[in-house]
């Protein structure tokens, strides 16, 4: 599936009704060039799941928890991960095949340790297209 964004708001609009639709278990991958709105794709992703607070990216810690919705999320930001041994650190196989619904950013870093049962997010722009434009790619 292709979804075509002009702007924040679509974004945000077509992630939340993926998340509306998101059920336990699920892992969502996400990548993107920088600057490309993960985060933002993530936020709408959070509202769909009835998550109110704040969503940032978790670049720094790697792993944001979130419990406050109707079920658990946990948002991964694996940019920074020097080796996918991090992740074994995390316990990671907790969150990915427990009961709440993941979402990787940057999740191509660590494809050896991931499920096949996966869906693949991938956002990109294209300029010539508008500087908000961006082409949200599900499979």
């Amino acid at each position: 599936m292709i979804e075509e964004s002009h702007g924040e708001r679509e974004t945000i609009a077509f992630a939340r009704e993926m998340g509306k639709r998101a059920q336990p278990g699920e892992i969502y991958l996400l990548d993107g060039d920088l600057g490309v709105g993960k985060t933002v794709f993530t936020k709408g992703f959070a509202e769909g799941l009835g998550i109110r607070e704040p969503v940032t990216s978790p670049t720094f810690t790697l792993i944001q928890e979130y419990e406050e919705g109707r079920i658990p999320f946990y948002h991964f930001d694996v940019y920074r991960i020097a080796d996918v041994e991090e992740m074994y650190d995390l316990g990671y196989e907790e969150y990915l095949f427990g009961e709440g619904v993941c979402l990787i950013e940057w999740a191509s870093r660590i494809r050896e340790i991931l499920p096949e049962h996966c869906v693949r997010i991938t956002i990109e722009k294209d300029l010539e297209q508008g500087f908000d434009y961006r082409k949200i790619t599900v499979g």
